[in-house]
């Protein structure tokens, strides 16, 4: 009772309610039409558009997958069962990476074992709990494995090799070093890495799987903890591939070892154990996670109908994407790495390798290393990520995402197994297309900025101190799927513009005929400025002058982009673009868009910002 005499109420009583009684339930069609105010305020809807307002914002992903702006629980897909029970999609064990965290795992790809040895012993003494290291070839000599892990807790710290084809020597390079150290065969941990699908789509050469299915089946029985296959769907990822073409290429590859291992005499669930797989993580936050969880269900379904009883929790390796790299302003691969760091941990994979900020340029150094070490330690230990079992579960948006991922990949993974299986559309260059049409899609949109590079095609930064590092170890991959980065293609147009500083002393460069007020002209100059330097152009921005032909003809430049309001535009375009050829300009570019006598191209959001600064350069005659 209450001092009022009065019951006092439940904790879900109507008056324990009556804080929000003052707000509205809000309804779809209220969200509908605060959309359709926006879009109309800023053009982009039309007064006779008759469709929902938000289908104009939605995208979509190169599997053709629409992301829509908006999900609500009407949007609900299938249950995804629970953590550790088929499909897996929550996670292939009940606790996830809670009380461990996921395996921190580092990657060494030089091929000097003392320095190796050295950066091997930091990374393990500050948070990595395992080491991913390249062996043979121009990476590490077997025979230095030894001196590359001295010191090395090899009970403690599990060994991941990557040996291209010397698999079996690498086994046997490691094996003799584990019993060196007196680990009993029971207790030896590891990857001894054998992938001749990877190294088929690599190099373009046939690489038999029964070999390393008869070295597996043979460590198996004395080495129940040791897997000796790796699936690596990166080649797919790095030729410019989609997410469910990486997936799909992957669980058809997984295939391709299930018949290789039962033919070697394991049995299915003994097989499913012996394989890792690896996926890129991106810095597309929502689809890495949707792609990690996606997996799960794919390979969940394999086993099913493979007749597997167990095994059937997927082992996942994420590795921050390699073709999301860049060369230029590697600074901002820190960003990116972090970020598809998180994906890959919400995402529920095992085991992350974050890649150092300055992987494209060469062989990372002390800071590199510690950066990316630190990425994961503070979502870990920091930001306590890994404390929750499968995060994004339960999200409208991430659950629709991963069936929708799951679906076309599977679409990828039958038709791969119609046409024979992976080894035979790499052989037959099927796969090969499918991948290339996926590249030039995407190259479009890299093109046309659409898909911005922060610090490249976006924001670049003309004047940064390039970052010198010793050269990797050349990956031999000729004949093969292209290895391919998405700035690649602006970062070769710097490259032209680096070659004519040191040629001529200074850099090529456009001058901005700014026209008006700065007020008036200050919006195109900057977006001008910025496409320019994107191809490694220096903009020279007079400010608002009263005499921009003098200005130009002061400035010793030869091209000249106009800069200034569409009104400016129509009253003054046409003659400042006679006055600028009378002056001397070879070209005459406008920012905006329009048709005007004597400008001969525009530059504007969404056009081939590729295609004009390559045809800027040739005009300065920067080769």
């Amino acid at each position: 009772m209450t001092q009022a005499g009065t019951t006092a109420p439940t904790p879900d009583s109507p008056d324990e309610l009556a804080l929000a009684a003052e707000f509205g339930t809000p309804r779809h069609e209220d969200w509908q039409r605060l959309v359709a105010g926006v879009l109309t305020k800023s053009g982009v809807l039309p007064e006779d558009f008759d469709g929902a307002p938000e289908s104009l914002l939605t995208s979509k992903t190169y599997d053709g997958i629409e992301i829509k702006p908006l999900y609500t629980a009407d949007d609900a897909t299938a249950p995804a069962g629970f953590p550790g029970l088929p499909p897996y999609v929550r996670g292939a064990r009940a606790e996830g990476n809670v009380g461990t965290g996921w395996d921190v795992r580092v990657l060494h790809g030089g091929a000097d074992a003392a320095e190796t040895n050295k950066a091997i012993l930091a990374d393990l003494e500050n948070g990595a709990s395992s080491v991913w290291l390249r062996v043979g070839g121009d990476a590490l000599p077997l025979d230095a494995l030894a001196d590359a892990l001295n010191e090395v807790y090899l009970d403690l710290a599990p060994i991941v090799l990557d040996p291209g084809a010397d698999y079996e020597a690498a086994a046997d390079a490691l094996l003799g070093l584990l019993a060196e150290k007196n680990i009993p065969d029971s207790e030896v941990t590891g990857t001894i890495g054998a992938d001749p699908i990877a190294l088929r789509a690599r190099t373009g050469r046939p690489h038999d799987t029964a070999p390393a299915a008869a070295l597996a089946a043979r460590l198996s029985a004395k080495h129940p903890k040791l897997r000796t296959l790796v699936v690596n769907a990166l080649p797919y990822h790095e030729a410019g591939g989609s997410d469910a073409q990486e997936l799909g290429a992957a669980i058809a590859a997984g295939v391709a070892y299930l018949r290789a291992l039962t033919d070697a005499g394991l049995s299915v669930d003994a097989a499913a154990d012996q394989l890792e797989f690896r996926f890129a993580a991106t810095a597309d936050q929502f689809l890495t996670i949707a792609k990690l969880r996606a997996a799960r269900r794919l390979w969940a379904r394999v086993c099913e109908v493979s007749g597997a009883t167990a095994g059937r929790g997927m082992r996942q390796h994420a590795v921050t994407s390699p073709a999301m790299f860049t060369r230029r302003d590697p600074w901002v691969n820190m960003l990116r790495t972090t970020v598809a760091c998180f994906a890959a941990g919400v995402g529920g994979a095992d085991a992350v390798t974050v890649l150092p900020f300055d992987f494209a340029i060469g062989l990372p150094d002390a800071f590199s290393r510690r950066i990316a070490r630190n990425t994961q330690s503070i979502l870990l230990e920091e930001s306590k990520l890994s404390g929750v079992i499968d995060p994004a579960g339960g999200s409208w948006y991430v659950e629709n995402l991963t069936d929708a991922l799951a679906n076309a990949a599977w679409r990828e993974f039958t038709e791969i197994e119609r046409q024979g299986g992976i080894e035979a559309v790499l052989d037959s260059g099927a796969l090969a297309a499918r991948l290339a049409e996926t590249w030039e899609a995407r190259q479009k949109r890299l093109a046309t900025r659409k898909d911005p590079i922060t610090g490249v095609s976006e924001f670049p930064d003309l004047h940064e101190k390039p970052v010198e590092r010793t050269p990797a170890p050349s990956v031999v991959d000729e004949g093969g799927l292209p290895r391919v980065r998405y700035a690649q293609a602006y970062e070769e147009l710097r490259d032209r513009s680096d070659a004519h500083l040191a040629e001529t002393g200074e850099r090529p460069k456009v001058f901005l005929a700014t026209l008006g007020p700065v007020a008036a002209h200050t919006a195109r100059a900057t977006f001008a400025s910025n496409l320019l330097q994107a191809g490694g152009i220096e903009p020279l921005n007079p400010g608002a002058v009263e005499d921009v032909v003098a200005a130009f003809r002061d400035s010793g430049a030869t091209v000249a982009c106009l800069c200034g309001t569409d009104k400016l535009y129509a009253e003054h375009a046409a003659d400042t673009a006679r006055a600028l050829k009378e002056a001397g300009a070879a070209r005459v570019i406008l920012a905006g868009k329009g048709q005007y006598p004597g400008v001969d191209t525009y530059v504007h959001a969404g056009c081939d910002a590729l295609a004009a600064l390559a045809a800027i350069l040739d005009t300065l005659g920067v080769k």
